[in-house]
């Protein structure tokens, strides 16, 4: 049997009135919070530099400043946290800066292109805008009928968009309450990508809706996935003419958006070990190189060419799921959670050994950079 076989929203509600402890300190940014109390460390097999004053509960969003190294965090324990990330040759380390509160379990981040401000979304069914840098009060932006599990902002439209539980996505304008435009959903959103002008959207029952946001009122296009079971994460590539996919099913698909280039269509297995296949979490394009990194329930995260349909480094797996990842602005630094992550349901959690971690990663260049494809003398 294939596992996970599960749904996101089958989360036990206990932790929506979680309350972490706390601790005393100065946190910067004049912090609105406090951080939760570090937690005992997992095993660490890839050496990685251990992130300061982790969540009290699982990680769900990871996000990095488009301008600085500053890393955001969302938790199921209904908090917003940021940390800055120092970084000097080999050497990397965090600094807590602040957090904020949701009355409910935070499922997603963004940031502002600008490196200003920082989105969140979750089970309280809104969004929160957060004036990191200036020090400012949240401010609840955008509101749904069900849980926001996704948001981005677009700096090419100056508009927010949110995707929801409730079947929709809304688009919003921050100096207005309701929203600009409301676009229906064929089933609750999962995931979503923006490169503008391409958005893809994966929703429950295997659709991935594609938009073309100089036309944002009219889907471009409707696919059903490529792989046979719950879609977890998509990423549009960064020329915008196509996306990946991944699936509960430990498999990722390839996908262009030209006919022309269907024939470089392809999906590939990944995070499986023998007869265990376990879920695909979180895909991450490499922002120089244009490689990407896949991070899945197995505890592992690897690195890989599409164009040259090579893996480019496993790394060793971790003893819990890693269920979010995420590159900084230049792609030195890849931050990644490992944490219970709920496939198999509340009745296999132990608090007390389930601890949430956030790790650093300095990805080499023999990582990440792409190789020539085979039978060829370079890159095309």
């Amino acid at each position: 049997m294939l596992k996970p076989t599960w749904d996101f929203e089958l989360r036990p509600q206990y932790v929506v009135t979680h309350n972490p402890p706390s601790f005393s300190g100065d946190l910067g940014f004049n912090s609105m919070s406090t951080f939760g109390m570090a937690s005992a460390s997992n095993t660490n097999p890839n050496k990685s530099t251990e992130v300061v004053s982790p969540p009290s509960d699982s990680v769900s969003s990871l996000s990095f400043s488009p301008k600085a190294n500053y890393l955001v965090a969302t938790s199921w324990d209904n908090q917003v946290r940021c940390w800055e990330i120092t970084k000097s040759g080999t050497s990397v380390g965090s600094v807590g800066k602040a957090s904020i509160a949701h009355d409910q379990p935070v499922l997603c981040s963004a940031w502002k292109d600008d490196g200003t401000t920082v989105f969140s979304g979750g089970c309280d069914k809104q969004v929160k805008m957060w004036p990191l840098l200036s020090g400012g009060q949240p401010v609840t932006v955008a509101m749904h009928d069900a849980p926001v599990k996704e948001v981005a902002w677009i700096p090419e439209m100056n508009l927010l968009v949110s995707g929801s539980w409730d079947k929709t996505l809304r688009y919003w304008d921050l100096r207005q309450q309701t929203p600009v435009h409301t676009q229906q959903l064929p089933e609750r959103c999962y995931a979503l990508t923006v490169r503008h002008p391409l958005m893809v959207v994966g929703t429950a029952d295997r659709n991935l809706i594609v938009f073309n946001l100089q036309n944002p009122q009219t889907e471009f296009k409707r696919i059903t996935s490529p792989l046979k079971y719950q879609t977890r994460c998509v990423a549009a590539f960064p020329d915008q003419q196509g996306f990946l996919v991944g699936s509960i099913e430990g498999r990722v698909g390839v996908h262009h958006l030209d006919e022309q280039q269907q024939s470089k269509n392809f999906t590939f297995k990944c995070h499986r070990e023998g007869n265990d296949i376990y879920s695909v979490n979180s895909l991450n394009f490499h922002p120089v190189h244009h490689t990407f990194a896949t991070a899945g329930s197995d505890g592992a995260f690897n690195f890989w060419d599409k164009d040259s349909k090579q893996r480019l480094k496993a790394m060793s797996r971790c003893n819990q799921p890693i269920p979010c990842s995420s590159f900084n602005y230049d792609g030195s630094i890849y931050a990644y959670a490992v944490c219970y992550d709920w496939s198999k349901g509340a009745e296999n959690h132990n608090p007390t050994t389930a601890k949430t971690c956030i790790y650093l990663h300095l990805p080499q260049e023999s990582e990440v950079k792409g190789k020539p494809r085979i039978g060829t003398s370079g890159r095309k």
